[in-house]
């Protein structure tokens, strides 16, 4: 088991299937009203886990989302969990100017909170796309009232990653809260642990040994990540991708549900905001 005195952080990116960033190139932005959505039925499920188990978890949530599922995001809040800010038309922050940035975060943000009355206080960039070409973006964050990130992922990869950045939260422009998605450090290297499609192609028991070292031995809480998709074997194939993208995007699709609750069996999980800016937050570096 984990080091049970731990929270860990349990976050979902709200999403549907044709906005993932790998499927960008197969599926114009045009396209998005025409497809069939099938988020709302997704999160209803992660809902009914997450009831079932006790757990409360951060959403971070897309503006295009919201903007056509407002009773969902308002079901998402009403059960006790955190909607934060997945920005809101799902384009990667390296690729928008300054101002398109900030005027993309704000829009999200009010939106977010005309709907649910809260204040947003966490923002996640699409596919972890704050690195050292656009630390501008943390500026933006801090102007836009946000409170903290997790959009730095300190791994390579060849879609995202700041292999160098700190593992953990930290505090950056603006006094704003970046919490890095989690790392495992062997070897001289950070490896992904928190989630995502390594959670699909991983055995299970090696992604909990993962998370258990960041708790053990780093004393850290955990921030792990999914989307909705990935509990949907059922979605729609896309046709014409590259094999790569549709091994990263299919892998173990059936097995992702059955794998999680496992997961929050196995640790003890909570919400972003309560894990690092509540009473008995973890300790951030520079705070």
């Amino acid at each position: 088991m984990s080091n049970l005195s731990l929270t860990n952080a349990l976050t979902i990116d709200v999403e549907d299937y044709f906005q993932v960033s790998a499927l960008a190139p197969y599926i114009p932005r045009d396209q998005w009203p025409l497809r069939e959505c099938r988020v709302e039925r997704n999160v209803d499920r992660i809902l009914l886990m997450l009831d079932e188990k006790g757990v409360s978890a951060t959403f971070f949530t897309l503006g295009w989302i919201a903007q056509r599922y407002p009773e969902l995001v308002r079901r998402i809040a009403n059960a006790g969990h955190e909607v934060a800010s997945h920005g809101f038309g799902h384009q990667r922050a390296s690729d928008l100017t300054e101002a398109d940035f900030s005027a993309d975060v704000s829009r999200a943000k009010k939106m977010l909170e005309d709907i649910t009355g809260d204040e947003v206080k966490g923002y996640r960039a699409p596919s972890f796309s704050i690195g050292e070409g656009n630390l501008w973006a943390f500026d933006c964050l801090a102007d836009a009232g946000y409170r903290y990130s997790s959009s730095i992922y300190p791994i390579r990869h060849d879609h995202y990653g700041m292999p160098d950045a700190p593992r953990f939260g930290h505090r950056v422009a603006g006094g704003l809260l970046e919490l890095p998605v989690t790392t495992a450090r062997f070897f001289d290297r950070n490896w992904p642990a928190s989630g995502g499609g390594y959670f699909r192609l991983l055995p299970y028991a090696l992604s909990r040994w993962l998370l258990q070292q960041v708790n053990r031995l780093d004393g850290q809480p955990a921030i792990f990540y999914f989307h909705p998709w990935e509990i949907d074997a059922g979605q729609p194939r896309i046709p014409g991708i590259s094999a790569k993208t549709r091994f990263r995007h299919y892998v173990n699709l059936q097995c992702t549900e059955g794998r999680l609750r496992r997961l929050l069996a196995d640790f003890r999980w909570g919400r972003m905001d309560e894990v690092f800016l509540g009473e008995g937050a973890a300790r951030v570096a520079g705070a």
